[in-house]
């Protein structure tokens, strides 16, 4: 094992922050796994520790046939954002951004470096394209912030991989997958191994999160050079690990073993491994998720257990006010399933309570909320 630290960019005066990476095994292929990005999004820690235990067994035993990178805290700024002891880890307290928006865009940047170099020979393509991404990285201007810093550094060690896999979960949720239509094939198995329940599917959510940050530049390529033979070489995914109380250590190390299996299917560790089995879960439009709001405050009392199907018109949660004792029930507009709740249960202007997972596209523009 290989432990990599980075120090961050300057922030006040007197303090530094770390970021550290673990590198396990050799190979041609590679695997890149992250954790809590949204730093208060403990479950994938959780499950990272399990996985790094077990790479390192697996690599003492010489069965690692690829690079397995693995970030278990990619967040170090948001990992100290305490307030009243409550953990504010989604968004940067100086700028007020989301942790995992606005990644750097990488097609536009290095599609110049690719004319008339791209053929058809599909490895040396994707050689080319990797080089040429990390070129553009490090030749990008000196990062302004500690947040611009940070999105460097995931992005260049995530960027020459294979398998991409970010670990987040939501208030309280079901096991789902985010990733890209063309890649659902490929990640199947890994829903299947992990017990989700859903998986969103969207070209382009809007906000280049990390995931969308390695796998559509890949797609970008394809269309900026039709004639070239481009595959789609990083199957990203988002992982939501259920919600954010669930850190129960069998659940964590299922999990893992879960993702190892799925590494192991990918040509990254030797030896035997139980099958997938058969998949229960349905992959879904993004842009036919419901999320339902409530029309006024009060206290929430949710109607439906997360994972139950759901048709219109069924109710979601109801919301009552102790003041003017003002009653509404909030019903699904999409059949699916109720794959999302929020943790608070006082009903707010923007918050969203509950997500529905329909077939049927209900949504345009951008799809991811901050």
């Amino acid at each position: 094992m290989e432990h990599i630290q980075y120090l961050l960019p300057w922030s006040a005066s007197g303090t530094e922050r770390t970021l550290s990476l673990f590198r396990f095994g050799s190979g041609p292929c590679k695997a890149y796994i992250q954790a809590a990005l949204h730093a208060d999004e403990l479950p994938g820690m959780r499950v990272a520790v399990e996985l790094k235990r077990r790479l390192l067994e697996l690599e003492a035993q010489g069965r690692l046939t690829g690079v397995v990178e693995l970030v278990p805290m990619a967040n170090p700024i948001g990992i100290g954002q305490m307030f009243q002891a409550t953990h504010q880890g989604r968004f940067e307290f100086s700028s007020g951004k989301n942790f995992n928006r606005d990644f750097p865009e990488l097609a536009e940047a290095i599609a110049p470096l690719l004319g008339g170099r791209l053929g058809n020979d599909a490895d040396a393509n994707v050689a080319l394209i990797r080089r040429a991404m990390a070129d553009a990285l490090a030749d990008m201007p000196p990062p302004a912030s500690e947040l611009d810093g940070l999105r460097r550094v995931l992005l260049q060690h995530a960027c020459d991989a294979d398998v991409v896999l970010d670990l987040h979960c939501d208030f309280e949720s079901i096991m789902l997958l985010y990733a890209m239509p063309q890649h659902w094939p490929r990640l199947q198995s890994l829903a299947a191994r992990l017990g989700a329940g859903v998986t969103l599917l969207a070209e382009g959510a809007g906000g280049n999160a990390f995931d969308e940050a390695c796998a559509i530049p890949w797609l970008r390529l394809t269309e900026l050079f039709p004639e070239a033979n481009i595959p789609l070489s990083c199957a990203a995914t988002t992982i939501e690990l259920r919600g954010m109380a669930d850190t129960e250590r069998e659940q964590c190390v299922d999990s893992a073993q879960a993702i190892l299996g799925y590494l192991a299917e990918q040509g990254l560790i030797s030896g035997e491994w139980p099958a997938a089995p058969p998949s229960r879960c349905e992959a879904m439009p993004f842009a036919g998720a419901q999320y339902a709001y409530a029309p006024h405050p009060g206290v929430v009392s949710f109607l439906q257990p997360l994972g139950v199907r759901v048709k219109v018109g069924d109710p979601l949660f109801e919301v009552i006010d102790p003041l003017n004792d003002h009653h509404s029930v909030v019903r699904a507009s999409t059949d699916g399933i109720l794959y999302a709740r929020e943790r608070l249960r006082f009903a707010q202007p923007g918050l969203w309570l509950a997500k529905v997972a329909g077939f049927t596209p209900i949504r345009q523009g951008r799809l991811l909320s901050d």
